[in-house]
């Protein structure tokens, strides 16, 4: 599999799946053109809608690239609890003059269809976040040709990968910005993230599948020290969220070097799953109360983000973000991977300079 995944990518650099229209046709494509891997990412889409990202995908580039999807969520939720976070929210509602939304509009993200259309009119690879497939899912793929990742936050979810017959997968450190992948939401985990070498290393010494490294990379030497550590190649997405061909909101963008915004936070506010983003008002009033709810919050939350996105004020959107945010350029994707490539490049030439010395 190693090789295999080389193959697919010259650069052993991959573009994140970013939900919510920022990793759309002309990124993964710019990004796939320069050497890396561009993904799309499916969740919070039709099947329909991926279906047709998809063919414009093909249309921009004959390279590989991989398609993202959401795995279905057990109905585990406190209606209640949602009850009393919906009456919390009214105030924003009225203040951006917006409605919220319906918790109950689904919780599988069209899941069975999508699979149908990646299984009926294959693409290179598809990976898979906030649990494992069946055994059986991952081996249609394989049959289909298709290569198969599936993001672990923990020893033990690598380990759930390994079994279920994954090709890779992608260790995923508490620095990553957006979603943590976590396999099962657990409230008395959000304080336990493990950082992204540690992890990596842990993962390394408990299964023999290829690792892709996510969580908060910006800088080639970091991508050096992620494959130092035994991972065959780097995910990232805040890095590409600034890019001309992202499609995040310019709010967004903006946000990752705007000195307002200093730090990053885990927080339920936005979706009811632990998600890093940019510290703002929404997050500091909200996050305390948000219960353990994916994806009812995310759907009551909805059109108060966009309605504050469409009212310009950032202190209303998720603005999801690694670690490593203030260290974002505003680079075109395919020049974003040409540097990080050469970075790379220049940090692995020190570290053999100085074995050799």
């Amino acid at each position: 599999m190693v090789s295999v995944l080389s193959g697919l990518l010259p650069v052993p650099i991959v573009q994140a799946p970013m939900a919510g229209g920022v990793s759309r046709p002309q990124l993964a494509a710019a990004v796939s053109e320069a050497g890396g891997l561009g993904f799309l990412a499916a969740g919070y889409k039709t099947a329909d809608g991926m279906y047709q990202e998809i063919k414009q995908l093909r249309s921009l580039t004959g390279r590989p690239f991989g398609v993202n999807l959401f795995m279905p969520q057990p109905d585990y939720a406190d209606s209640a609890a949602v009850d009393v976070y919906r009456c919390q929210l009214a105030g924003e509602a009225a203040w951006y003059g917006t409605e919220l939304g319906d918790p109950d509009s689904g919780r599988d993200d069209g899941y069975d269809a999508k699979l149908a259309i990646l299984l009926d009119d294959p693409v290179p690879l598809v990976s898979f976040h906030f649990g494992c497939p069946t055994p059986e899912v991952l081996e249609s793929f394989s049959r289909a040709g298709t290569l198969t990742m599936v993001t672990a936050t923990a020893v033990e979810e690598a380990q759930a990968v390994q079994r279920a017959g994954a090709d890779a997968v992608v260790v995923q450190g508490v620095e990553a910005g957006g979603h943590q992948g976590t396999h099962r939401d657990n409230p008395e985990n959000d304080a336990a993230g493990i950082g992204l070498l540690s992890l990596i290393t842990q993962v390394r010494e408990s299964v023999e599948l290829p690792i892709v490294a996510a969580g908060g990379m910006m800088r080639g030497v970091q991508i050096a020290g992620a494959l130092a550590a035994g991972a065959q190649a780097a995910q990232l997405g805040t890095a590409f969220l600034v890019t001309p061909e992202s499609g995040a909101n310019a709010l967004h963008k903006d946000a990752m070097t705007n000195p307002l915004f200093t730090r990053t936070e885990l927080t339920r506010a936005f979706s009811g799953r632990p998600a890093r983003g940019l510290v703002n008002r929404f997050m500091r009033e909200h996050g305390p109360y948000a219960p353990a709810a994916y994806p009812q919050i995310h759907h009551l939350t909805s059109g108060l983000r966009k309605a504050a996105a469409a009212a310009g004020d950032p202190q209303g959107m998720a603005l999801w973000a690694g670690q490593g945010h203030r260290l974002a350029r505003d680079l075109p994707a395919g020049q974003l991977v040409e540097v990080l490539a050469a970075e790379l490049a220049a940090a692995k030439a020190a570290l053999s300079a100085e074995a050799g010395s």
